[in-house]
C-alpha cells in the first residue's frame, strides 16, 4: 500500500507540498526519487491510477547506450551508470542483465549500412568496435551470471557464417549484424518498487486523483487542483504525466508539443524453445511478408484485414523473459503505428497480434515457427509511447515560473527513467546541469531550424 493524502471529498479542501509531480509512472516516481536524493522530501504525486499502472508496467524493460546523437547517448550512458550503481545498492533487486541487442538481417546491401551506422555512432560516442568475419576469433559472448564482465561497444559481423557461428538460433540465410554489448533488461516493476519503498520512506505522499485546474499567478505556480476538489498549495509542478502530458500542460497553459503511439508487445509460454534461453534482444532489421496460405490470405482480405498480407515493416523483435527455469518470452513488432493526441484507455488490441509477431519472429529464428501449428499460450498487453517530432524527451522547466516537464520518454521510458528524473530534479534544484540539458529543453521545438532536422533525426534511428 502506498500513502495517500487524507482528506474529505467536501470543496476547497487545501493541502500543501513543496513539489507535486503529476503521474506515478516511471518518469514521476525517478524524479521524485532523485529530489528525495538531493534533500527535497516535501514531494505529493498525484495520479488516479496506482504507481506504475498505466503504460511503465507494460515497457520490454530493456537498456542500451546505442544512440545516434551525442546528448540521447550522453543521456542514457548516464541512466545505465545509474542503474549500475542502484543494482549494487539494492542488492540486484531488479536483476539487471547485460546480454546486449543483435540486430541482424539478411540482406547485403542492409548490412552495409548497418556496419555504416555503427561506425558513426561509434564515432560520435567514442566507442569501440570489434570487426568478426567468417571466424569469429576474439569475440566474447555474453557472460549471463555477471553483468559487469561483459564488454562495451559493439561487435560488427561481417557474414552470416561468423554470425551464426556466434549465435546458431539464427536463421541460415542470415547476412550479418551487429552486437551491442552495454544493453540488456532489467525487471522495471521491482526498479520502480525499489524507488517508491525509498521515497515512501523519506515521507513522499500519493494522492490518488486527476489534475483538473492549476493556479497561476503573476507569471508562477501557485497551485494545482484534484479531481475538481483539492487544492494543493505550491510552487512547483512537474509534469511526468506521460500519454496525458498534453492535458496537463494546458491546465498550466503551457503547450507540450508531443503525441503518442499505440504499441503492444505478446509474452508468451515458449515451450518449444522458440527463442533460445541464452539469447540477446533480437532484431531483425529487414521488412518481410508473412507467409500465410493461400487460404490464409484469402480469408484475411475477405474479412478486411489485407493490410497483413503485404510487406511490413522491419524491426520484429524478441526476447527470453524470467530467469534460468522461465520458459517465457516476449515479442514485439510496430507494424502498424496509430499516432493520437487523444489517447484513451483501454487501448484498442489487435486480435492478430500474437500471431503476427510469433511468424514474424520466426523468419529470424526458424525454431519460432513450430508456433504455426498453433500458438502457445501468451497475453497481450501494451501502452503508448509519448513522442515529440524528434523523438527525444523534454525535460526542464517550461512555461510559468516553478513548471516544469520530464515527459516525452516514448518507448525508451524505463532505460532513460534514472537520468531523466536526474536531470529533472537538478532543473528543480537549481543544481549543476550537465552538458545535455540544452539538449532536452522544449524551447528547440520552436527553433525552425531544428524542426526541419527533426524528420532526419527520427530517420536516424533515434527510437
Amino acid at each position: 500500500m502506498f500513502p495517500v493524502v487524507a482528506r474529505n471529498r467536501s470543496k476547497d479542501v487545501t493541502e500543501a507540498a513543496q513539489v507535486v509531480i503529476v503521474g506515478a509512472g516511471i518518469a514521476g516516481v525517478s524524479t521524485a526519487f532523485h529530489l528525495v536524493r538531493l534533500g527535497v522530501t516535501d514531494i505529493a504525486i498525484a495520479d488516479p491510477l496506482p504507481p506504475l499502472s498505466l503504460t511503465s508496467d507494460k515497457s520490454t524493460e530493456c537498456y542500451r547506450d546505442w544512440w545516434p546523437t551525442l546528448p540521447m547517448f550522453r543521456l542514457m550512458s548516464r541512466s545505465i551508470d545509474l542503474l549500475e550503481r542502484y543494482t549494487h545498492e539494492s542488492s540486484d533487486r531488479f536483476t539487471l542483465s547485460r546480454r546486449g541487442y543483435l540486430y541482424a538481417t539478411a540482406d547485403r546491401s542492409t548490412l552495409g549500412a548497418m556496419v555504416a551506422d555503427a561506425e558513426r555512432i561509434a564515432a560520435t560516442a567514442s566507442m569501440p568496435l570489434r570487426y568478426h568475419a567468417r571466424q569469429p576469433y576474439g569475440y566474447r559472448p555474453a557472460d549471463l551470471d555477471r553483468w559487469d564482465h561483459n564488454p562495451s561497444g559493439a561487435d560488427v559481423f561481417l557474414d552470416g557464417a561468423g554470425l551464426r557461428r556466434a549465435f546458431p538460433f539464427l536463421a541460415s540465410d542470415v547476412a550479418g549484424g551487429v552486437h551491442v554489448r552495454r544493453a540488456g533488461w532489467l525487471s522495471a516493476q521491482q526498479l520502480g518498487a525499489w524507488m517508491i519503498e525509498q521515497i515512501i520512506d523519506a515521507g513522499v505522499v500519493f494522492i490518488r486523483g486527476a489534475v483538473t485546474g492549476a493556479t497561476v499567478e503573476s507569471g508562477r505556480v501557485r497551485s494545482i487542483t484534484v479531481d475538481e476538489q483539492v487544492e494543493v498549495s505550491t510552487a512547483t509542478v512537474v509534469n511526468a504525466a506521460g500519454p496525458l502530458a498534453g492535458e496537463v500542460g494546458a491546465h498550466l497553459g503551457v503547450e507540450v508539443p508531443v503525441s503518442s503511439e499505440i504499441h503492444q508487445k505478446v509474452s508468451f509460454d515458449d515451450h518449444r524453445g522458440g527463442i533460445a534461453r541464452e539469447a540477446p534482444m533480437v532484431i531483425w532489421h529487414d521488412p518481410q511478408q508473412i507467409g500465410w496460405s493461400d487460404e490464409e490470405r484469402s480469408l484475411l482480405t475477405a474479412s478486411g484485414r489485407a493490410d497483413t498480407t503485404g510487406v511490413l515493416p522491419p524491426f520484429v523483435h524478441g526476447r527470453p523473459e524470467g530467469g534460468d527455469q522461465s520458459r517465457w518470452a516476449l515479442g514485439l513488432w510496430a507494424w502498424h503505428e496509430a499516432v493520437t493526441n487523444r489517447p484513451r484507455w483501454p487501448i484498442d488490441e489487435d486480435p492478430l497480434y500474437p500471431e503476427l509477431v510469433l511468424r514474424g519472429l520466426g523468419t529470424m529464428l526458424p525454431a519460432m515457427r513450430a508456433y504455426e501449428e498453433g500458438l502457445p499460450h501468451h497475453t497481450v498487453d501494451g501502452g503508448y509511447y509519448t513522442k515529440t517530432i524528434d523523438n527525444a524527451p523534454l525535460i526542464g522547466p517550461v512555461g510559468p515560473t516553478g513548471s516544469y516537464v520530464c515527459t516525452a520518454l516514448s518507448g525508451y521510458g524505463i532505460m532513460a527513467s534514472c537520468g531523466a528524473g536526474e536531470l529533472a530534479a537538478l532543473h528543480i534544484t537549481n543544481g549543476p546541469l550537465p552538458d545535455y540539458a540544452d539538449a532536452f529543453r522544449v524551447e528547440r521545438l520552436s527553433d525552425p531550424a531544428y524542426r526541419a532536422q527533426a524528420a532526419v533525426l527520427r530517420s536516424l534511428g533515434q527510437i
